[in-house]
């Protein structure tokens, strides 16, 4: 494991905040590089999955039961190689938002510190994606022209709690999927290895971004709560809809257009988020975030 760049002290000064040192002793502590922590070299061993067979689309339903082992693998590869491209676009806006709002604090503060630490450890997230993506032979994974133009406004415009909230949105729904993957022996290991490093430095992400959340929506009113809570669950709707790129069923030789058909209504899966998403929802609900209109989107993306 790789030492951190950050300071195991940070200089004190008005803008510090407990929660942001605690983040930054911890990075100092536990943080890897994946260059030099993922097995890059060996080839690609097809007897393997690339995530849990539990999380595909299609588990469950009629078209998986007629899929031999071998396409049912190699359509597991295509969907993790799909979620972590998505992942990338994420972590894209997430870190232009967050050097947004760091941009005029003061960078002796424990807060900006951090801000800069956690973006370290996304873009090396975003190449360890890109890299284990090419790795399991996926082609170039992206959402929708009309998702990806949403993505830019988004992270043009928001700020404060719709920011913070949609970052911990993404965070999470990635987070209880790859905690499965990282443990699971049928998954290659090089990605259970990029599932751990993941959800190690995510944990620190997601602790600030609910800390964010929070202490940004302290004395917000409710039409300001309204707002934000809708535009969080539509950017929370266009990325979870995202993960599962449509390409991946003809890349893994199946039909497209029957395999989105099941999809569509696999009770497997929705259940699968539904239940991974309960203590998100919790946290959303405590900070007045899960409003009627955005109740909808939650329901549409199988969240709720």
């Amino acid at each position: 494991m790789a030492g951190s760049t950050v300071p195991s002290k940070v200089q004190e000064s008005p803008e510090g905040d407990d929660v942001a040192r605690r983040l930054l002793g911890s990075a100092a502590q536990l943080a890897y590089d994946p260059a030099t922590e993922v097995d890059w070299e060996t080839p690609l061993d097809k007897e393997f999955h690339g995530a849990s067979p539990e999380w595909c689309s299609l588990y469950g339903t009629a078209y998986w039961a007629e899929l031999t082992e071998a396409q049912r693998k190699e359509l597991t590869r295509q969907e993790a190689a799909s979620v972590a491209s998505t992942g990338i676009w994420f972590e894209m806006i997430l870190q232009q938002m967050v050097l947004r709002d760091i941009y005029m604090k003061n960078p002796a503060g424990a807060e900006f510190q951090w801000a800069l630490t956690e973006i370290a450890e996304e873009c090396r997230h975003s190449i360890m994606f890109a890299r284990g993506a090419q790795k399991l032979g996926a082609p170039h994974y992206r959402p929708r022209r009309a998702v990806m133009e949403l993505g830019r406004a988004f992270k043009t415009l928001a700020f404060g709690e719709a920011a913070y909230a949609a970052i911990l949105v993404a965070e999470e729904v990635l987070d209880v999927m790859q905690r499965d993957w990282m443990r699971d022996e049928r998954v290659v290991p090089f990605v259970r290895t990029i599932n751990n490093i993941h959800v190690v430095e995510e944990s620190r992400h997601m602790k600030f971004a609910r800390d964010e959340t929070l202490k940004r929506l302290e004395g917000a009113g409710w039409a300001r709560r309204q707002i934000n809570a809708f535009v969080v669950a539509v950017a929370s709707y266009f990325i979870v809809t995202s993960m599962v790129n449509p390409e991946v069923y003809r890349k893994a030789g199946l039909d497209k257009r029957r395999a989105l058909a099941a999809a569509k209504s696999n009770a497997h899966h929705k259940s699968m988020m539904r239940s991974s998403c309960s203590g998100l929802m919790d946290f959303l609900a405590s900070a007045r975030l899960l409003t009627k209109p955005a109740l909808a989107f939650y329901k549409r993306a199988n969240l709720i």
